[in-house]
C-alpha cells in the first residue's frame, strides 16, 4: 500500500482524474488530492473527497498552515493529471503561486505529469522545451495521446487514459521505472502508420473475394508502437479484434485502403504494411445479387493499386517502409525480390 498524491489542474480532462483516483483506490492505495481553482470549475472537490475519503487541499481550503509540506512529506509519489501548459511551465520555472505548485516544490518523491491540452499548444516549441527540461530534471512524463479533443479537433494533446496512467505510476512505485522509460522513449513523438487485416472485393451485394488474414499482426504491432510512445494510426480491414487504440480507420476494399493511406502517408515517420491487400478486384460489381443460372460463371478481375509500391516510389529519405511477403514456396527468394522491387527498407517474410 502506497501514498499517492494526485494533482488536478484546470483542463477538461480532469473529469478522467476521478477514474484515475478510483483505479488507485481499487488497488488498495491511499490517495490525497490537491486541486487548483481552475480545476474546481470543471469538477467539484467533493467528488474527489468522496472517492479518496480524504479532504482535498485547495487554494481556498488549507487544513493546516503548512498543509502543502505535510502532503509533500506524506506522498510516496505524485501524479499531476491533467497537467496543463500553464502548470508545466510554472513547475519548470519553480513558481509556487498556488497550493499545488507549493506542494510540488516541497516533494522529495517522484513526480509524474500527464499533459493534456489543444494540439497547437502541445506542439508549441515552448511547451515542448518545458517538457524536455522537466524530463532532464527527473520528472516522469506520460505522453499525451492523439484523438478527438474537447475543442472538436483531432490531434495530439489528449490525456492518456486513467488505466494507462495508473499502470505507469505503479510501475515507477514498483521500481520498474528503467523498463518504463525505455519502453516509453524508443518511439516517442514518432508518427507510425500501420495497415492490418483483410480486404473485401465485392462481386455483388452478398459475395466478395477475400483472404485469410486475421489482422492480429498489424494490431499487435500497433499496440506495441503505442506502448513505446509513438503516435499510431491504424488502417484496418474488418476484423474480430477489440482495441483501445484511438486512431483506427476502418476500410473495406483495396481502393478504400489506398485512399485512407494517402491521407496519412506524408505525415508518417514509419510505415508498416501488415495488411493483406487484395491483388485483384472484380471489373464490375453487380448492383443486384447474381442468380445461380448456369453451371459455371466467368469473373473478370483487374489489378488493384499496389500501395506498397506507391509508398516505396514516393517515400522520403527520412521515412522507413516495412512490407510483408507471405509465400508458399521460395520464400526467401521472393521476399528479397519484393524488397528490391518495392523499394522497402524491411520485408518480413512469412512462410504460409
Amino acid at each position: 500500500m502506497s501514498n499517492i498524491l494526485v494533482g488536478v489542474t484546470g483542463g477538461i480532462a480532469c473529469y478522467k482524474t476521478a477514474y484515475l483516483v478510483r483505479e488507485f483506490i481499487k488497488k488498495g492505495h491511499n490517495v490525497k488530492v490537491v486541486m487548483t481553482k481552475k480545476a474546481q470549475q470543471f469538477v467539484g472537490h467533493t467528488t474527489f473527497e468522496a472517492l479518496s475519503l480524504n479532504e482535498v487541499l485547495r487554494d481556498d481550503y488549507t487544513p493546516a498552515p503548512i498543509s502543502h509540506i505535510e502532503h509533500a512529506s506524506w506522498a510516496d509519489i505524485c501524479i499531476i493529471a491533467p497537467a496543463t501548459a500553464n502548470i508545466i511551465g510554472k513547475i519548470n520555472a519553480g513558481i509556487a503561486d498556488n497550493e499545488l505548485l507549493s506542494t510540488v516544490l516541497a516533494l522529495s518523491c517522484p513526480l509524474v505529469i500527464a499533459p493534456a491540452m489543444n494540439t497547437n499548444m502541445y506542439n508549441n516549441i515552448t511547451v515542448q522545451e518545458n517538457i524536455k527540461s522537466l524530463k532532464n530534471k527527473g520528472v516522469k512524463i506520460i505522453n499525451a495521446e492523439s484523438g478527438l479533443l474537447a475543442c472538436q479537433t483531432t490531434g495530439e494533446g489528449k490525456m492518456a487514459e486513467p488505466s494507462v496512467i495508473a499502470e505507469k505510476v505503479l510501475n515507477i512505485l514498483n521500481n520498474k521505472d528503467d523498463e518504463l522509460q525505455v519502453e516509453n522513449d524508443i518511439l516517442q513523438g514518432l508518427n507510425i502508420l500501420i495497415t492490418a487485416g483483410p480486404r473485401k472485393e465485392y462481386i455483388d451485394p452478398v459475395r466478395y473475394i477475400t483472404n485469410k488474414s486475421s489482422g492480429k499482426m498489424g494490431y499487435a504491432l500497433a499496440e506495441e508502437a503505442y506502448k513505446m510512445g509513438a503516435n499510431v494510426t491504424l488502417i484496418s480491414g474488418e476484423v474480430n479484434i477489440k482495441s483501445d487504440l484511438e486512431n483506427i480507420e476502418y476500410v473495406t476494399s483495396a481502393e478504400d485502403m489506398y485512399n485512407a493511406f494517402l491521407n496519412h502517408f506524408n505525415n508518417a515517420d514509419i510505415i508498416i504494411m501488415a495488411a493483406a491487400v487484395a491483388d485483384y478486384t472484380p471489373n464490375h460489381k453487380q448492383e443486384s445479387k447474381i442468380k445461380k443460372n448456369d453451371e459455371s460463371m466467368q469473373l473478370m478481375l483487374s489489378k488493384t493499386k499496389d500501395i506498397l509500391l506507391y509508398a516505396g516510389q514516393n517515400k522520403r529519405l527520412d521515412q522507413i517502409l516495412v512490407g510483408f511477403a507471405a509465400e508458399t514456396d521460395n520464400m526467401e527468394e521472393y521476399a528479397k525480390s519484393k524488397l528490391m522491387k518495392k523499394n522497402a527498407d524491411i520485408i518480413a517474410a512469412n512462410d504460409v
